[in-house]
């Protein structure tokens, strides 16, 4: 591998992280902007800021899981990460300009599984590692929908002798708290994809090893770019997190932020890729349920699933016919 195509791929991984945070930027404002709380261009600063601040917070489990414990490192060479990458931004591409809120945590595992595979064959899957974000797949959601869901029956029986404008006075400015909470764990999951994939370049280049600690700069520049993704925002989806699946106040977005936020503090520490979407969709979804089940369109949320079933398939498809032109132009 030359150092042009090395440099190459690192910006292309780079490319990824910043379309993760535009495309998964929804997912830490769109309840705090369809509540009102923040405007707009605040509530993508505010979580720009603590997608950036996860640096200082978290581990890399993550980032270590998707750079060495998925696919068989020795499989792993520049085509095979060319294709990953290839196959996740343009199944992000696809998915945010029809606003659907899909998961660019499984785009990532599916389009590294599908170079993988295009080039070795099903031997080159490390099946303990691929069966955790499978499984978080459906779990993460239903975490998400518990949490957020037990939250709101706690509070309303908390604040049930409370005037309703003092209670969403108070919850307007917890809500920031809850924001930023999730917006760590988003932060903390998400950019250390893109820190497992460019370890996982550097390994196959022979500049690193599966032995050695991450290199700082990759780190750095993940977080970095993450934070500047969500600063210019998938505002396509944020409608559709925000408002279309149900309505939401400044006490249901805390409580939909904060069991969120849970869930990805959580999966984090395991070292689980999740999907920040599916987190905060099953935890949106959850708080509606708590109010009134007809209170959720449940037509919105049954296309957003087949979105999750459909991300990892397709993505894998499209990293496969890029891994074979890769091949021939890399």
């Amino acid at each position: 591998m030359s150092f042009e195509v090395l440099v190459f791929l690192v910006l292309v991984a780079l490319v990824f992280d910043f379309m993760n945070g535009f495309h998964d930027a929804a997912n830490s404002i769109a309840t705090v902007v369809s509540t009102r709380v923040l405007k707009p261009h605040w509530a993508v600063i505010w979580a720009a800021f603590f997608n950036f601040a996860a640096l200082f917070v978290f581990e890399l489990k993550v980032a270590s899981t998707i750079g060495k414990g998925m696919v068989d490192i020795a499989v792993v060479d520049h085509h095979v990460v060319f294709g990953a990458l290839i196959g996740a931004i343009s199944w992000n591409v696809i998915t945010w300009y029809y606003g659907i809120p899909s998961s660019s945590s499984h785009a990532l595992v599916g389009g590294i599984t599908g170079a993988a595979v295009a080039k070795a064959g099903s031997d080159a899957l490390i099946a303990s590692g691929l069966v955790k974000p499978v499984i978080f797949i459906v779990v993460s959601p239903l975490l998400g929908f518990v949490l957020g869901s037990m939250l709101l029956l706690a509070v309303s029986w908390i604040c049930v002798r409370s005037a309703p404008a003092k209670v969403d006075r108070w919850f307007r400015r917890l809500q920031l708290v809850s924001a930023s909470f999730y917006s760590l764990g988003h932060g903390g999951n998400d950019a250390q994809k893109t820190v497992g994939i460019i370890w996982m370049l550097l390994i196959a280049a022979g500049l690193s090893s599966p032995n050695e600690p991450i290199p700082y700069w990759a780190v750095v520049a993940c977080y970095v770019t993450i934070a500047l993704g969500t600063w210019f925002g998938g505002w396509r989806i944020v409608k559709t997190m925000g408002q279309r699946i149900t309505k939401l106040k400044p006490v249901d977005g805390f409580c939909a932020e904060t069991g969120g936020g849970l869930t990805l503090f959580t999966t984090a520490a395991l070292g689980i890729p999740v999907s920040t979407t599916h987190t905060i969709t099953g935890a949106i979804v959850g708080v509606g349920s708590a109010r009134n089940v007809s209170a959720v369109r449940w037509g919105v949320a049954g296309g957003i699933v087949w979105a999750w079933v459909l991300t990892i398939p397709c993505s894998a498809f499209i990293a496969g016919v890029a891994w074979w032109a890769g091949t021939l132009f890399l």
